[in-house]
């Protein structure tokens, strides 16, 4: 095994337990509203913390299935810049990039990152399988064991996502120009929408403010 596949592996390994401890927060939260089968397929497929739980949210807030997709969408679209950030680094037939790009999630970026817009494409790769099956394994934790579970508050698992995400951003801040006003002014337009608009809004224009960093990261 070649020096960055070793890597790969040991990095997304210290990663693996808490996505595996956010995919049962997700599951115990997601089953008495979807039903465990949805929420456990809804990982398999979509494969997006963020994603899932800001449709979560929306839903659990009163918000309609429409504003939900919206906002796992957009919450999904932060991968296009990261897409455009990462695309210089591969190399092979299209099919191959193609393939390697969708392994692109927040942890196998974040990991890959060399500096000056240069990313380890083998990182990406070999990190990815550790974290898929940690997400959706702990999906099936939590949603086939949400009875028994009950309240993710109770395990301390309600800080893990916050904090998941901190620990991949706070490498990152060492080189962070534009990129974390941009951050910064999302998150100033959600807490200022969150007490006068429903439910997703916020997440939908904060999502879409994030978007203004697509010129920086491409």
């Amino acid at each position: 095994m070649s020096s960055s596949k070793a890597r790969a592996v040991r990095a997304s390994a210290t990663l693996a337990l808490p996505t595996a401890a956010l995919g049962v927060t997700f599951g115990v939260l997601a089953a008495p509203v979807l039903g465990a089968g949805p929420v456990i397929v809804m990982s398999a497929v979509v494969w997006s913390g963020a994603a899932q739980f800001g449709a979560l949210t929306v839903l659990t807030g009163g918000g309609g299935v429409a504003l939900a997709a919206g906002t796992a969408l957009l919450a999904n679209a932060r991968f296009l810049p990261m897409g455009f950030a990462f695309a210089p680094s591969l190399s092979g037939s299209p099919l191959r990039r193609a393939l390697a790009g969708m392994l692109v999630v927040d942890a196998s970026f974040a990991l890959a990152h060399r500096g000056e817009g240069r990313f380890d494409a083998e990182v990406v790769v070999w990190s990815a399988p550790l974290q898929y099956a940690g997400w959706v394994l702990g999906t099936v934790v939590g949603a086939l064991g949400a009875s028994t579970l009950a309240d993710p508050g109770s395990w301390g698992l309600d800080v893990l996502f916050p904090v998941f995400y901190l620990g991949l951003l706070v490498p990152e801040l060492r080189t962070a120009g534009r990129q974390l006003v941009v951050a910064a002014t999302a998150a100033v337009v959600a807490l200022a929408l969150v007490p006068v608009t429903p439910e997703g809004v916020p997440v939908l224009a904060a999502a879409a403010t994030a978007l203004l960093g697509l010129k920086d990261a491409a």
